[in-house]
């Protein structure tokens, strides 16, 4: 399945012009934020130019980090995304009050930080109920529509950065490696070290460690 403008033009041809594509990344990991992006594309994009983008899990890092430049302007060729913004929520905050909900905290901060007030959504799965915007959740919608697509980079590039970064407040833990993520050197890290701040204590993996 290749992602498409199919659904962005669903909107367009409605009149809607800022079409924003949310996702998010790092909802099911042990520790870390939950963070969301918010991608409008222009109604005149080149879907040539988009071509390749797709669901980031698809993607190596280096392809991840090249997308990722192209779509806000870091490259030498002028920005593909109109507009963006990214929200995170941190460890805490999901333990307060869940995952679902943090998720889609994160989701409605990602468009407080869009530069224009979003008309439309395109979700991945996931709706945002109290919006009271035009919306349309697809399942798999990263591989579906470019404008998830261009979200699911930016969530994702932006929470490996946080987790790298993390790795150096909190040594020994391997987070630059597995990002949070619970893998067998996250867990030997658990059984050496304990629990850091980092962590989500309310995930049942970590509360066993607490």
């Amino acid at each position: 399945m290749s992602p498409s403008l199919l659904h962005e033009q669903h909107f367009w041809q409605q009149g809607y012009t800022a079409v924003a594509g949310l996702d998010e990344a790092g909802r099911g990991c042990w520790a870390g934020p939950v963070v969301a992006a918010a991608v409008v594309l222009a109604p005149d994009v080149d879907p040539a130019a988009l071509h390749g983008l797709t669901d980031s899990k698809q993607l190596t890092a280096a392809q991840r980090a090249a997308w990722y430049a192209r779509l806000i302007g870091a490259a030498p060729t002028p920005a593909l995304a109109y507009a963006y913004g990214v929200g995170i929520v941190p460890a805490a905050v999901i333990d307060m009050h869940g995952i679902l909900p943090a998720t889609r905290l994160a989701m409605q901060l990602a468009l407080l930080h869009l530069p224009c007030r979003a008309d439309a959504l395109l979700l991945d799965a996931l709706r945002l109920p109290d919006l009271g915007l035009p919306q349309l959740a697809l399942i798999r919608g990263d591989s579906r529509a470019y404008v998830i697509a261009a979200a699911s980079v930016l969530a994702k590039v932006t929470r490996d950065r946080l987790a790298v970064a993390a790795a150096q407040c909190f040594p020994g833990y391997g987070f630059a490696q597995h990002k949070g993520y619970g893998t067998a050197l996250h867990r030997a890290a658990l059984a050496q070290l304990g629990v850091c701040a980092w962590h989500r204590r309310s995930f049942a993996p970590i509360a066993a460690w607490c």
